[in-house]
């Protein structure tokens, strides 16, 4: 098959156009990078024409409320108009777990945008709902940083890694649509504060962590289980302290 993946350089997407080459498929890496804009429509009707599958894992530069409501209402309105030209036969977008219900952040709003004009379309698809990113932790302990100390809810959290994703993501792709949501997290819970207070000590990170229940995640406050999965989601194999051993190696090396 012929597969598109838009953002198809990044963290997610150069591990999905890998695994999706290497069993034998036509796969073009979509970016800006590589010519194919979705934000301004440069390329995508060259790249989608002939394809059989597009799959979007890409994401917001920004999370400020406007300019990431501008990205992906404007990259995906272009996207499903060139999916539409194109007869794809499915549209895989990558999302996150619980988004309907953190709609107090704007990141999350923009997410839901984005699938809203997925179900709205004419084309079969599959939301592929995540949870966390093992790669995002220290980003997390940045958004809860106030100057002086992390300070974290204790809600429940279920990080995935990256390479889980996406082989979730490329299976998926090979697969026929859902039409619906589909549900992908790690195979450990966790609650936050504790899981990125671990997280610091280990990459050498001084900043003292802060239990607060009252904590904004993102401008949202979270329930115990806001961010984690439905029982049906499908899990990585990839335990935490796998990854954690081999980020650490990779950052001494």
């Amino acid at each position: 098959m012929k597969i598109v993946v838009i953002g198809g350089t990044g963290l997610i997407g150069a591990k999905t156009v890998a695994l999706l080459n290497q069993r034998g498929h036509d796969v073009i890496a979509a970016s800006p990078g590589t010519g194919v804009n979705a934000l301004t429509g440069e390329g995508l009707d060259i790249a989608l024409n002939g394809a059989d599958v597009v799959v979007d894992v890409a994401n917001s530069p920004s999370f400020e409320d406007d300019a990431v409501m501008a990205f992906f209402t404007r990259a995906g309105a272009n996207l499903r108009g060139a999916i539409e030209r194109a007869g794809v036969k499915h549209h895989v977008v990558l999302s996150v777990v619980g988004t309907s219900n953190l709609l107090e952040s704007g990141y999350f709003r923009a997410k839901q945008a984005q699938e809203d004009m997925v179900r709205a379309g004419k084309t079969p698809f599959t939301i592929v709902h995540s949870t966390q990113f093992f790669e995002f932790l220290a980003g997390i302990a940045a958004a809860g940083f106030d100057g002086q100390a992390v300070r974290l809810s204790n809600a429940g959290i279920q990080p995935i890694t990256s390479g889980d994703v996406a082989g979730f993501v490329a299976d998926i792709a090979l697969s026929g649509p859902a039409n619906g949501t589909l549900e992908i997290a790690g195979p450990q819970v966790f609650g936050m504060c504790d899981l990125i207070e671990s997280h610091m000590v280990a990459i050498n990170d001084p900043r003292p962590v802060i239990c607060d229940a009252d904590a904004p995640y993102f401008g949202v406050r979270l329930s115990q289980n806001s961010l984690l999965p439905q029982s049906t989601a499908l899990l990585g194999a990839t335990l935490y302290h796998e990854w954690l051993s081999r980020f650490v190696s990779l950052k001494t090396a």
